[in-house]
């Protein structure tokens, strides 16, 4: 292999250049050449493509947000679309890809292979951390420690004015990032999807201990959350319970910038050189996971359609860290 591509897809995550530095890097060193692909398949269909030498990922690795851009491209999901980004990468002379991104990402490289038998290795990179077969996705743990600063915040203003506060996070269909973000800033609760939220629960916690034992508070929201969000929980809990101070904190998009933790820069060179390794082995269709430290080929069958479940110990550690 002489040559191959490597672009990001999908919703940014820290992490992602670091990821993309390393690609870059390995491929030198095992004389393959690299070149980028801009704003996902989207550049792969209009066939905007870049080279990259070592000095274009040189200060880049504290750096969140993607230096090749990302984008969500309706065309490539038309097997029109398809057939110019194949013939892109013929005219191109690339062999082989790297796929940054999520479920979304794979999903569309398990079909483009599928359809032409071009080697594609996958990256996860979601603040999300929803993919089957990896413990940690890129940019997760990042997300972790910016929404933990903003709960540190929060909270003094809440004790300040004896406010509770609900604070929405991303996860419209998974509650990791809500979770452990949940723990790590002492939140009084987290109300995710994979836990059905029993709102006469909810009235009783708040009725008898947190009344009792706090005088402010944090519940954090996931929001795909069952009962829709942050704002519409609020509001039925403003109507109950009329002497409370409820204030509501959509964390947004704040959640995917910032400088990548160590953990996920370590996480995306390991991650990066694995790709190009994977690829220069003649394997593909494949996700470098990491399963309790070690890196793992994931299908990407696997990782796009089996469903990631939440760690319940930790989801109960809640009970027993607020009585």
């Amino acid at each position: 292999m002489k040559k191959i591509a490597v672009f990001t897809s999908g919703g940014d995550a820290p992490g992602m250049n670091a990821a993309i530095r390393a690609v870059v890097r390995a491929g030198i060193y095992n004389n393959v050449e690299v070149v980028g692909i801009m704003r996902g398949y989207a550049g792969m269909v209009e066939g905007s493509f870049k080279p990259l030498v070592s000095k274009d990922v040189s200060n880049i690795i504290q750096h969140g947000g993607t230096i090749l851009k990302t984008a969500r491209s309706k065309e490539f999901m038309k097997a029109s679309g398809r057939k110019k980004a194949y013939d892109n990468l013929v005219k191109e002379g690339i062999e082989g890809v790297v796929a940054i991104g999520g479920n979304g990402t794979f999903t569309g490289a398990n079909i483009f292979e599928n359809e032409y038998n071009i080697p594609f290795v996958g990256i996860p990179g979601t603040i999300d951390n929803d993919l089957y077969g990896t413990d940690y996705c890129i940019g997760y743990d990042t997300a972790i420690n910016t929404v933990m600063q903003a709960l540190d915040k929060i909270r003094d203003t809440a004790s300040a004015h004896n406010r509770l506060f609900f604070v929405e996070v991303m996860g419209r269909d998974a509650g990791f990032l809500a979770l452990r973000s949940g723990i790590s800033g002492g939140a009084e609760g987290v109300l995710i999807p994979e836990v059905p939220t029993h709102l006469d629960e909810l009235h009783l916690y708040l009725e008898n201990k947190f009344k009792e034992k706090k005088s402010s508070g944090i519940i954090v929201v996931a929001e795909g959350e069952e009962e829709g969000g942050a704002y519409r929980i609020a509001k039925k809990v403003r109507k109950d319970f009329e002497d409370y101070d409820v204030r509501v904190t959509v964390l947004g998009h704040v959640q995917r910038g910032g400088s990548p933790t160590a953990f996920d820069r370590v996480s995306a060179s390991k991650m990066g050189v694995e790709a190009v390794k994977t690829l220069i082995e003649g394997k593909s269709n494949v996700m470098i996971g990491t399963k309790c430290g070690q890196l793992e080929l994931v299908p990407f069958e696997k990782a796009i359609k089996e469903s990631k479940s939440i760690n319940q110990k930790l989801y109960d550690l809640l009970t027993v860290l607020n009585v």
